[in-house]
């Protein structure tokens, strides 16, 4: 038996030099493509770096150690406390982890995770057999056993440790390092829109409702097969003159304004054919706005006198009307730059957020425009990269290009949509080249959800996007692109009560 055991020793220390020498070749031949796999690990994301030299220096000395027979129990010993890592990694991967990644890669890419887990394990056993048994010394059994369980407790207590620490840095202190779920959507579906001037104004019943700026008393209605768009003419009931009226849809109502003009118009979806309904906003001037019911509005507003953005709260059930939250944003007088962003409603949960252009801070409010919480994202920048200049005649400008931070963005069901504009850690340029980015945060824990990529339509990228209970809506050129959500991203959002 003795004799056995110690032959099978070493064709297992063969078996285990061929296997770390070749997973440690090939990762060192496609080193770059190997620390991508793992910054797009769901369990080891924030030690990408660390972890991806770490492995191949521990394969490389353990399969150095299997080959000289004086210290073999050793290397074996190595071997299994390794495999116990792979085997309890895989394990949390299927097990615990937010989404499975499609392969991990390596000389064991074409097996499924589920086979690589019984691979892990039976070398976990060999191993285990090997380094406890081989030898004629029978006196130190149940001492090599303890060694075995002192390294399986360790092993397996690290990967666990790496595993929570790892997903605590990626969902609240994000070291820049974007992970990317399996297909979190698909493309489904497009419809020409003839011109690309279009913008999202909200959805209903399962349908688009869009605005274009060069038909300001317009309305289109895209059915929800996305084969036949209708145009609705809108009746003002007045002679304002607009520079630019846009329209947003929520609950079921359409809401209309131009900041240059100080009314808000109003209207149920179900009697567009009937003038809007004009309410006052008070003389305020503003160029964004939230309608949290037909009577209560977020604005953002800008305080001439002082310089800087605020938001403004205004009820029209109450008196004073107006109340401006003016350091809500900034406290800087630099004409608002520091300030801008854009403000976010989620129609299907009524929470208002204000996220940042030039820095990495989300604001969630509430209808008196108070910060509710703060939230950041994935991006270091926690101070906008801003340099403006004042001129003689009181105006500010900015006197060089400013660092982007975040694009566009949107709110819905508890997750907040981001499109990125900066490349994070381990990240492919040909792909931002291809692809819009678009980086996703739960709100209910203010951490980072993941990231994924929406391709560019030829040669024009997204510029429009909203989410639907099923689909991720696009405007690309003169397009609507409709992509199926996984069940990966909708499991995420929040049901109202």
């Amino acid at each position: 038996m003795k004799t056995l055991i110690n032959k099978l020793a070493i064709y297992a220390s063969y078996a285990f030099i061929l296997l770390f020498t070749y997973a440690a070749g090939s990762k060192m031949l496609d080193f770059e493509n190997f620390q991508v796999q793992l910054a797009q690990s769901p369990l080891l994301s924030a030690y990408a770096g660390f972890i991806s030299y770490a492995v191949i220096i521990i394969e490389v000395m353990i399969a150095g150690v299997l080959a000289d027979p004086k210290v073999r129990r050793i290397g074996l010993y190595a071997s299994f406390g390794l495999m116990v890592a792979f085997t309890v990694y895989i394990y949390l991967i299927l097990n615990y982890s937010d989404f499975i990644p499609c392969s991990c890669g390596g000389i064991l890419e074409k097996m499924s995770w589920d086979e690589h887990l019984i691979f892990n394990g039976v070398c976990v056993v060999l191993a285990l057999t090997t380094s406890v048994f081989m030898g004629k010394e029978r006196a130190h059994g149940w001492s090599r056993i303890a060694a075995a369980a002192l390294i399986a407790v360790f092993s397996a207590g690290s990967m666990v440790a790496l595993f929570l620490s790892s997903e605590y840095i990626m969902k609240k202190e994000n070291n820049f390092t974007r992970r990317f779920p399996h297909h979190p959507i698909l493309e489904e579906q497009s419809f020409d829109l003839g011109v690309n001037s279009f913008y999202f104004a909200g959805n209903h019943k399962g349908d688009l409702y869009l605005g274009n700026p060069s038909n300001p008393f317009r309305i289109f209605k895209l059915d929800s097969l996305m084969q036949k768009m209708d145009t609705i003419n809108l009746n003002p009931g007045s002679n304002f003159r607009f520079k630019n009226l846009r329209y947003c849809i929520v609950q079921g109502n359409l809401y209309g304004f131009d900041g240059t003009v100080p009314v808000i118009y109003s209207q149920s979806l179900d009697s567009l054919s009937m003038p809007l309904v004009v309410r006052s906003s008070n003389q305020v001037y503003f160029d964004q706005l939230v309608a949290v019911s037909p009577s209560q509005y977020l604005l953002r507003v800008e305080d001439y006198a002082s310089k800087r953005l605020g938001i403004a709260s205004l009820s029209l059930l109450e008196k004073p009307q107006v109340a401006i939250n003016q350091t809500l944003l900034s406290n800087k007088a630099d004409g608002g730059f520091e300030g801008d962003g854009k403000l976010l409603y989620d129609t299907a949960l009524g929470d208002i957020y204000y996220m940042f252009y030039y820095k990495n801070t989300i604001l969630k409010l509430n209808a008196s425009a108070k910060i509710v919480r703060k939230m950041k994202t994935i991006d270091p920048y926690d101070k906008p990269a801003l340099k403006v200049k004042k001129l003689k005649d009181g105006r500010s400008k900015m006197n060089q290009p400013s660092l982007l931070i975040n694009r566009n963005m949107m709110a819905y069901k508890g997750l907040l949509f981001n499109h990125a504009n900066l490349i994070g850690k381990y990240e492919s340029k040909d792909l931002w080249k291809k692809n819009s980015v678009i980086d996703v945060y739960m709100t209910s824990s203010g951490g980072y959800w993941g990231s994924f990529y929406v391709q560019h339509r030829k040669k024009n990228k997204m510029s429009q996007m909203l989410m639907t209970d099923h689909y991720f809506y696009i405007i690309s050129g003169n397009e609507i692109v409709r992509y199926r959500c996984a069940q990966t991203l909708t499991s995420s959002f929040i049901q109202r009560e």
